[in-house]
């Protein structure tokens, strides 16, 4: 399924920023060149996740594995175009469904292990996918039974396969398949310029929205990854963040298909198990949280008993960068720390240590890719153009200072939103740039000259808790079902660690008066995933608002 305009896949193959290489063709290379070599580490956690002995695999490994999956597929009816729901955590079967699903022309739909019933319905009958890959168990959730009891609600559902023993009446026993399957080749006629995943964001509204991306899509943004982390077929990346979004997948699937690196994989998010990882499996490479970091910088204890004598280059966004972070990294360890801002959409600006030398620079700016008149270091600032507008006027601002939504257009930026062309009309203005909703201001170099980039705040009123992206109108519409509420508010509110946390302001109905049990309660039994509900309940007697009735959430905000 192609979804580019054809004069946009003439124009950019035409300048060299998109080519014929799949994702599986990229893996295929490896495998012919390199058969013997270390490819892909399961976390050492594995069966507590979800069964099964930890698993290394070679390329020749990933091969098969794909294969045996490709194989699986096509006798369950996946063909080309056809998608593929995938819940597992990050494990080896994950990774090698990405390369399954590529060799078929299929469509990879990964979702969250913490998505339950209502988000796996909702997004499953939106999608239709024709297969569900899971697992019998994740961690102690029973999850084959799960999915197979949606069933009635999502009729294209022809198949549910599940890894783990105690496979349920109904599913496929995808351990027992594996192993009599013969590993399927793969397809002649895949494009790269077919669609490859279809993931999903939650964006500003209660629904979240579908973004589809190509093979040269996830290429041509993941050689940020790759440039900036300066990665090899010698490099060792340990990934701690799920495979499901652009930080999993651009960030560290991608860059490890192009360069023949080792990917060694962590989940959950863990501190001690993440270090030990870091000791005994010798990265150069990683991404984590900036709050992580902070906190382990801060802890002389932790550190002391910590070996990360082996990273280089450590990725971190999601979240501003604190200054005296990324410089005592900088100064302890000689680490360098990457300030990494990107989107699902394909927005994608790398603050790196070749094109920002200096840390505490690096932690607070951003260079101007695609804006003109500069020389940087990565490929990516010549195959992206961006500019700033006044979120009101849509005026072009050029001088530095003045607050402006990044509006950004190339070959790392998805086509359009999946069915949804009244989404597609709010994302992308008249001349088809994207509109990112996020807020930056021009900054100066040293010289006076408007060279970077700075982070103002979010236009899109998104929660971010813990890297995961929360839509505050989803959880509002759900409490607002709850008898106790007559209206609410849902805005995020500080957290060290996590970033943000998830705020209720709540306008009691009558005389009741609802308790945070109460209210997490009421979401829980609509199977919400847990990194959405409440942490905090604040009992109003009304919500501020504008002269038009809309809630004024900075007010909000501010008290929190």
């Amino acid at each position: 399924m192609i979804l580019a305009p054809a004069e946009r896949i003439r124009d950019y193959t035409a300048r060299g920023w998109w080519g014929r290489r799949t994702l599986a063709g990229l893996a295929a290379g490896h495998v012919a060149a390199r058969p013997t070599a270390e490819a892909l580490v399961d976390p050492p956690n594995r069966e507590a996740l979800c069964g099964g002995a930890p698993r290394r695999l070679d390329w020749a490994g990933v091969d098969d594995l794909a294969g045996r999956l490709a194989a699986v597929l096509v006798d369950h009816g996946v063909g080309r175009d056809d998608i593929v729901a995938v819940q597992l955590p990050n494990i080896a079967e994950l990774v090698a469904l990405y390369l399954a699903t590529a060799r078929l022309g299929a469509i990879m739909m990964p979702f969250a292990v913490q998505y339950r019933e209502y988000e796996l319905a909702q997004l499953c009958a939106f999608a239709g996918p024709k297969v569900f890959v899971t697992a019998t168990r994740l961690i102690d959730q029973p999850r084959a039974a799960l999915v197979l009891s949606l069933r009635d609600r999502l009729p294209g559902l022809q198949a549910v396969l599940a890894l783990g023993g105690g496979v349920p009446a109904g599913a496929v026993d995808l351990d027992a398949a594996l192993t009599a399957a013969t590993p399927r080749a793969a397809s002649d006629n895949v494009d790269a310029n077919d669609i490859a995943t279809l993931c999903f964001t939650s964006g500003t509204t209660g629904t979240p929205k579908g973004v589809p991306r190509s093979h040269n899509e996830w290429i041509a943004i993941a050689w940020s990854t790759v440039e900036g982390a300066g990665l090899s077929a010698a490099s060792r990346l340990l990934n701690p963040f799920p495979l499901v979004n652009m930080a999993g997948i651009g960030g560290m699937i991608v860059p490890w298909l192009m360069t023949g690196a080792t990917l060694i994989n962590h989940h959950p998010l863990d501190l001690p198990l993440f270090l030990q990882q870091i000791a005994t499996e010798r990265p150069d490479y990683t991404v984590a949280p900036p709050a992580l970091l902070t906190m382990l910088l801060m802890n002389e204890a932790l550190l002391a008993r910590a070996d990360l004598s082996s990273l280089k280059i450590v990725g971190s966004g999601a979240a501003p960068l604190p200054p005296p972070m990324v410089q005592g990294y900088h100064d302890r360890f000689g680490i360098t720390i990457n300030n990494m801002f990107g989107s699902n959409e394909g927005v994608c600006l790398l603050s790196g240590a070749a094109d920002v030398a200096d840390p505490t620079a690096r932690a607070q700016v951003f260079p101007r890719f695609g804006a003109g008149g500069f020389d940087w270091a990565l490929r990516v600032a010549h195959t992206q153009s961006t500019r700033l507008v006044d979120p009101a006027t849509g005026v072009e601002i050029v001088e530095a200072g003045q607050p402006g939504e990044l509006l950004i257009t190339g070959a790392m930026v998805f086509s359009g939103y999946w069915r949804n062309p009244e989404a597609d009309a709010a994302a992308f203005d008249e001349a088809g740039w994207f509109r990112t909703g996020d807020l930056f201001e021009i900054a100066t170099d040293d010289a006076g000259r408007p060279r970077y980039y700075r982070f103002v705040g979010r236009a899109k009123d998104l929660i971010i808790r813990g890297g995961m992206n929360i839509a505050p109108e989803e959880i509002e519409a759900l409490v607002a079902g709850h008898p106790a509420v007559a209206e609410v508010a849902v805005v995020g509110y500080p957290c060290p660690v996590m970033g943000e946390r998830v705020r209720a302001v709540v306008v009691p109905r009558g005389e009741a008066r609802p308790t945070l049990g109460d209210i997490v309660g009421h979401l829980s039994d609509l199977g919400i995933a847990k990194f959405k509900l409440p942490e905090r309940l604040d009992l109003v007697a009304g919500l501020p608002r504008n002269p038009v009735g809309k809630v004024l959430k900075t007010e909000l905000r501010k008290e929190g």
